[in-house]
């Protein structure tokens, strides 16, 4: 079914085109060419962080990072059940086993109260998720993680451009990964990369992400030859994803202004509505600088979602659940997940409904939602 408007569409940037055609055109279509250099500059700069790879997938970003942690069968990850699969798979992928954690039920991050009780002597690393691009609980997350020799990971899908208590997302964690999907902020239809605050592992994360060889040092003139020196895969974009991507970060300070502009007209324009309604509209916490990457809210009931969702299609308007809860999804259960186990989680996952939500929403597509939320009975 096509509706007259979207969960999302791609961010589209006068620079998208003239770049790809660049790239077509400088003879070098496959990864770490000069489109990918200037990305990482650019990330690098925008972070904050010493070190950013640009990567095919936040996924293979992760995927990457349980690699440098060293992830082995017998060791535990702390990840909330409220996420994205990636987040569990790529550890699972190293033989981990998946602790699963609940989420605060205002910001719907981790709940740091719960760390330190689901921490054992097999935990090597705990993976957090700023959702929505709200800062997860930062300061007590570090003590928790810095107290029992857990790495931190940020999965920062959605946060790049958030900061928690003026400190870019991205950073807290020795490891951080990106998504550059057609639903982020910015994007090349799929792609990703990984922050590494960590000086230590910079030189092993370049071989891992060449297939384990150290042919970067070979392409810089540092070796005469390369050969196989780790384990890796094949983590790099093309020259054409890093082209459209180094587009959008170079039009990034006009998506955030226009993103931040939509999220405060629905805040705006259904405060009003969501409360005569017992209807929760997202929490930002004055200490966080979100992202602007989405706006849900949270309907009373299961029921009441099921409705709206119907309310609006019929008005050609496409708004979309969000996770299904990991610890009661067939694998979580292979991993002891039991129903109960993170009752937030579960409350959340049966309410939570995704507005439509893009860069480039016109005024009267925003209005057109406003008005059909208003007048749903």
């Amino acid at each position: 079914m096509t509706f007259a408007i979207p969960f999302n569409r791609p961010t589209r940037t006068p620079q998208d085109a003239g770049n790809l055609q660049a790239a077509l055109a400088q003879g070098k279509w496959s990864g770490d060419g000069p489109f990918t250099h200037r990305c990482h500059r650019m990330l690098e700069e925008m972070a904050g962080v010493p070190k950013a790879l640009l990567m095919t997938s936040c996924t293979h970003a992760l995927e990457m990072a349980a690699l440098l942690l060293d992830i082995r069968a017998g060791d535990e990850v702390i990840v909330p059940s409220f996420t994205f699969v990636s987040s569990v798979n790529a550890f699972v992928l190293r033989g981990a086993r998946p602790v699963f954690a609940d989420i605060r039920p205002d910001t719907l991050c981790i709940d740091e109260r719960h760390l330190e009780g689901l921490i054992t002597d097999r935990t090597r690393a705990v993976i957090i998720v700023h959702y929505a691009g709200v800062a997860c609980e930062m300061d007590a997350i570090d003590v928790v993680a810095k107290s029992t020799g857990c790495a931190i990971v940020e999965d920062n899908a959605h946060g790049f451009f958030g900061r928690y208590k003026g400190r870019n997302l991205g950073t807290f964690g020795s490891l951080a990964a990106l998504s550059f999907h057609e639903t982020k902020n910015v994007t090349c239809g799929e792609g990703g990369a990984l922050l590494l605050n960590d000086v230590s592992l910079f030189e092993r994360a370049e071989i891992i992400r060449e297939k384990g060889t150290d042919r970067s040092k070979f392409f810089r003139g540092e070796l005469t030859k390369y050969e196989w020196v780790d384990l890796g895969s094949s983590y790099l974009p093309s020259e054409l994803l890093a082209a459209l991507l180094a587009g959008q970060l170079e039009h990034a300070a006009v998506i955030q202004a226009q993103r931040q502009n939509l999220w405060h007209r629905y805040e705006f324009g259904l405060g009003d509505w969501a409360r005569s309604r017992e209807i929760v509209l997202p929490t930002v916490p004055p200490w966080c600088d979100q992202s602007f990457h989405m706006f849900q809210i949270l309907l009373p009931s299961n029921e009441c979602r099921g409705r709206l969702i119907a309310h609006l299609k019929s008005r050609g308007i496409l708004a979309v659940s969000h996770y299904q809860p990991l610890h009661i999804s067939k694998m979580g259960r292979v991993f002891g997940g039991r129903p109960g186990d993170c009752p937030v989680t579960e409350r959340v996952a049966e309410r939570l409904l995704r507005l439509p939500f893009y860069t480039n929403m016109t005024d009267d597509e925003q209005n057109t939602v406003i008005e059909a939320l208003h007048a749903w009975r």
